[in-house]
């Protein structure tokens, strides 16, 4: 069936619009025609054994208590049925009695199919339909809809259904920046995930199963299907996902459901405290989850299951900042990598969305680093990808493909690909929300951006090492240690003078040990007959403060608080001061405590002496603070120095700009 086709089809459901029109908001009008688009596949799925599942239903209905699901089934041919002898048409006959008739209809559904339904709260529709005198009329115009599988196959069901989906979203930025991933985004990303692949999706017998665990309304989901199809029409591909939005859960069910998928593989909730798929594990995963989206509603199931199954759960690697689940999403994405056995066979294949944040956030030590730290470490990242900014509906910032796998290709093990595909766009003739750009599919005449980049990304380790090789500036490859740093932590001795000023007897006074004395005042009183004296070691200066109390006749207090406070009450830095000591060893300065990050395999003394000592040949490091963290600074990578312009062309541009002024303004005074 060409597009034309499904255009046409679409155009059909969507006329319903004019209907609705009054009745309905704009955006709202999805909400009817989309699960009545739903309604009527199923009813012309059914049809060929509708009378038969009737008849089976109705024998079983006196056996009390017995479940005739698998039965009934069977009996329809497929994963859904309807018990009922209705049909839209002869609920259409009958406007008085519709409302009745069509949830009687509803009601004899299999469960799968009228959850779905319920979902779309399509019992409040039909209500709100009968009530405006409309219901009989838009039945109708469903009627008029052929959607029998020898006329629509599944496969082109799914184009018909997504046409209304991408309608239905643009009826309102907002529901498209929420729920819908662009096409040409779609299309590019399923090409990286699956395209490696290429060879053995061919083989008769091709078994793949997919998963998406913030799946929307599905789109990811029917890309891929379409993509392994395309190699293979015989593979058996079979498409799993997850969403939180009910309405958005409901659409991408359906969607399934009428291209003849098991709509069960669907499931609702959140995937990070209600996993629909358990222990389960697939070939493909792919996920574009929401950006910068906090996980405080399921913080305590997340963090007792990183605390307490540890390595058995998902999120041991490490726990992102509460305000960015991204790395949540992922981390749950590797848990259901299939494994890859002795002889190299089974394994998965990972895209993801990001922003930009997952590549860097976090120092050494963070949860974010940890994750990162631990994705690179067992060699599942493969490539990211640096997409255009202003490609999403709800968002103008740069975004990031990356690719994972636990099933590297020999010349991929142990490096990660960095393609720059920032400049690949055409500039798009409308906005649609913050959507100024697209990637072009080389039709009529475009440029070929997915194919370019589906292209570069399969030879991405030749066109790094091949300096004329026309695209060598957009891929670099590196070795997985080359992301990570020992975080050091470089300590200077503290020093001090010690002197008694109007400033440090205040702060004497304001020290707690001393506050405390039965005789505070006369002891820092005591002190003060010092004022302008100073010292430059702590004995000396304590000797003199001792000798000058005693002699007010009060005593000297002992106790390690008392002469800290003491110390820290008159003790100044200084660069030429005295080098204070603990047990023998040089004192931390903490205000002069610098950190430092040494690349993975370097020796950090070494580094110390080059680059530290020259410039302050007292520093230490502390190797009991050292801790090694992973980042990926994608754009340093890319990074081309570009000399700013000559003073005098600067300033013959603005000699010319004054010019234009005072011409202009000559022009205004006339």
């Amino acid at each position: 069936m060409d597009s034309s086709k499904h255009t046409e089809l679409a155009n059909h459901a969507w006329s319903v619009a004019d209907l609705l029109r009054g009745d309905y908001k704009q955006s709202d009008y999805g909400k009817v025609i989309l699960p009545f688009t739903v309604l009527r596949r199923l009813e012309c799925v059914l049809e060929p054994t509708r009378d038969v599942v009737a008849a089976e239903a109705a024998k079983y209905k006196e056996l009390e208590g017995f479940n005739a699901d698998s039965f009934l089934r069977k009996a329809s041919g497929h994963s859904f049925y309807n018990t009922s002898t209705l049909t839209l048409k002869k609920i259409a006959a009958d406007q008085h009695t519709a409302a009745d008739n069509l949830r009687i209809y509803m009601a004899a559904f299999s469960q799968n199919a009228r959850e779905v339904l319920e979902t779309y709260e399509f019992g409040q529709h039909v209500k709100k339909l009968a009530d405006a005198g409309l219901l009989y009329q838009v039945i109708g115009k469903f009627t008029d809809l052929d959607l029998h599988p020898e006329r629509v196959s599944n496969h082109n069901m799914g184009y018909v259904f997504e046409e209304l989906i991408r309608r239905f979203a643009e009826q309102s930025n907002e529901t498209a920046g929420e729920h819908f991933t662009p096409r040409e985004v779609i299309k590019l990303m399923v090409n990286l995930l699956i395209a490696p692949d290429g060879d053995a999706l061919t083989l008769p017998g091709t078994v793949r199963t997919v998963m998406d665990p913030a799946c929307g309304t599905g789109g990811m989901l029917s890309a891929a299907d379409d993509f392994i199809k395309k190699f293979n029409e015989d593979a058996d591909v079979e498409l799993y996902g997850q969403e939180l939005n009910p309405e958005s859960w409901a659409i991408c069910r359906s969607d399934l459901m009428i291209k003849g998928q098991d709509p069960e593989n669907v499931a609702p909730g959140n995937s990070f405290n209600n996993d629909g798929h358990g222990r389960r594990r697939f070939d493909y995963l792919l996920a574009n989850p929401p950006f910068g989206v906090e996980w405080k509603k399921v913080k305590e199931d997340v963090e007792y299951e990183h605390k307490t199954l540890g390595e058995a759960g998902r999120f041991a690697a490490g726990l992102p900042r509460i305000n960015d689940g991204s790395l949540l999403f992922l981390q749950h994405m590797i848990s259901k990598m299939k494994p890859v056995d002795a002889q190299g066979k089974g394994g998965s294949r990972i895209a993801i969305v990001f922003n930009g944040s997952p590549l860097f956030t976090g120092a050494a030590g963070s949860g974010e680093s940890e994750i990162r730290r631990w994705i690179l470490e067992n060699d599942w990242l493969e490539a990211i990808v640096a997409l255009p900014d202003q490609l999403f509906y709800n968002t103008g910032i740069s975004t990031y493909f990356w690719i994972l796998t636990n099933r590297k290709s020999p010349d991929h093990k142990g490096k990660v690909v960095l393609l720059d595909a920032r400049d690949q766009w055409v500039k798009m003739r409308k906005s649609l929300g913050d959507k100024r750009k697209e990637l072009g599919d080389g039709a009529n005449g475009r440029p070929d951006h997915i194919g370019d980049i589906t292209r570069l990304y399969g030879e991405a380790v030749n066109a790094a090492r091949d300096e004329n090789h026309p695209m060598h500036a957009k891929v670099k490859v590196f070795d997985n240690e080359a992301f990570g740093y020992q975080r050091i932590t470089v300590e200077r001795p503290l020093k001090l003078r010690f002197e008694v000023t109007e400033e440090t007897l205040t702060a004497l006074a304001a020290a707690k040990p001393v506050q405390k004395l039965a005789d505070a005042d006369a002891f820092v009183g005591a002190v003060r007959t010092l004022l302008g004296s100073s010292w430059a070691t702590k004995s000396e200066a304590f000797v003199a403060m001792k000798d000058a109390v005693v002699a007010a006749g009060l005593l000297w207090p002992s106790g390690a608080p008392f002469a800290k406070a003491m110390r820290e009450a008159v003790g100044v830095r200084d660069p030429e001061g005295e080098v204070q000591r603990v047990k023998g060893e040089p004192e931390p300065d903490a205000d002069l405590r610098d950190f430092e990050n040494v690349p993975l395999g370097e020796d950090v003394e070494e580094y110390l002496k080059r680059e530290v000592l020259p410039h302050v040949p007292d520093a230490w490091i502390d190797h009991a603070k050292t801790k090694t963290g992973y980042e990926i600074p994608f754009t340093r990578h890319f990074y081309v120095y570009e000399p700013p312009r000559p003073l005098a062309e600067i300033d013959a541009e603005l000699k010319a700009l004054e010019a234009e002024i005072q011409g202009l303004l000559g022009e205004v005074t006339e």
